[in-house]
């Protein structure tokens, strides 16, 4: 990130005075596509996609030179099973293992239908009768790409009057305004056909369907940066909010209530208040020693290459302060035992707010 990029961003969030930037776009008729890698700088994403949350597709120009384009398919492009076995598969787990060799037999055969045994990926039959794995994932907010209806934002209307979200959003019964009193609030979802190679980027919220066309292998990745940050915070509350109200009738009964909410919610997403805290540690002090040994961009501790450089740092150190702020203040945040914390909450928002001011010069 150069200097320009970040006062821009670092604008942009002013603007938004301490509120969540909004997932509801614009209505678009299309998404971009990116088609030349020596003409789309980091600053580009950033300042076009990244920041203003909207999607975007990258061509296959920008990952020819990714070992899985070529080890991971066949001279043909297809799935490259054997290799794939090898080298992967039995590294995993059991039911993996079982579930790949009968992808194996499957999709190498094309020529029965077999009973599968503990599989884990959804199997459909055409009207042939053979197998096939042309998955359809319904609609969700993680990232799994091939073919894909992505809603802009818009996904609250398409809940079903019992709250529940569809299964696919290209269902009839979605036309039932009975059952769906406010879909039509919401527009048609933005269609996206990935080819071999490319990347699509879902912004952050977006929740999308896919429908696999072919065999397809898919690398999804979900990261959390200083754009971000504030969402993935504002969902941590919504999910502690969810699990109190599913257990609020024990509240006066249960011994250290306000624990075994956070218990539960580790359980159901992953993490919960104290490991939020120590994830926000761990990137924070990162950035502030890259700062503070005037590394140059692209070198961290150790000598790794990570392509951070002193303006990125500086940005997140920013949006991390402002996070870390909401999170000292919460009520649930301060009932946490804080005995593992090392540093304190507040000596490490100190440190941020020192750094932000010292940034001001960079």
């Amino acid at each position: 990130m150069d200097r320009e990029t970040r006062v821009f961003a670092e604008s942009h969030f002013r603007g938004l005075e301490g509120r969540l930037p909004s997932r509801v776009c614009p209505k678009l008729d299309r998404v971009d596509f990116i088609e030349k890698p020596d003409s789309f700088s980091y600053a580009d994403f950033f300042k076009g996609y990244l920041l203003p949350n909207l999607p975007c597709v990258f061509s296959s120009a920008f990952t020819e030179d990714w070992g899985s384009r070529r080890l991971w398919v066949t001279p043909s492009g297809k799935p490259n099973f054997d290799y794939l076995l090898q080298n992967y598969v039995l590294c995993l787990t059991l039911c993996f293992q079982e579930t790949w060799l009968y992808l194996l037999q499957t999709v190498g055969s094309r020529n029965t239908t077999p009973t599968p045994k503990n599989t884990c990926p959804s199997e459909t039959t055409s009207a042939t009768g053979k197998s096939t794995f042309r998955q359809t994932t319904p609609l969700h907010g993680a990232v799994y790409i091939s073919k894909t209806g992505i809603c802009a934002g818009q996904e609250e209307a398409l809940r079903d009057c019992h709250g529940g979200l569809p299964y696919d959003v290209t269902s009839p019964t979605l036309l039932d305004s009975r059952l769906h009193p406010m879909r039509d609030r919401c527009g048609p979802p933005l269609e996206v056909t990935q080819e071999a190679g490319e990347m699509v980027f879902v912004p952050s919220g977006w929740h999308h369907q896919v429908h696999n066309l072919e065999d397809t292998i898919s690398i999804n990745h979900n990261w959390v940066n200083g754009c971000n940050l504030a969402n993935m915070w504002h969902f941590l509350q919504q999910e502690l909010s969810a699990v109190q109200q599913e257990v609020i009738e024990w509240r006066d009964t249960m011994p250290d209530w306000h624990h075994h909410c956070q218990v539960i919610m580790k359980s159901c997403s992953g993490i919960n208040f104290e490991e939020f805290y120590h994830f926000l540690k761990i990137i924070a002090e990162r950035r502030l020693l890259l700062l503070a040994k005037g590394m140059s961009p692209g070198q961290v501790e150790g000598g790794e290459d990570t392509g951070l450089g002193p303006q990125q740092a500086a940005f997140d150190i920013g949006r991390i302060a402002e996070v870390l702020e909401s999170v000292v203040a919460h009520p649930d945040f301060q009932r946490v035992d804080p005995s593992t914390f090392s540093p304190r909450p507040e000596v490490l928002l100190r440190q941020l707010e020192e750094a932000v001011a010292a940034t001001t010069s960079l």
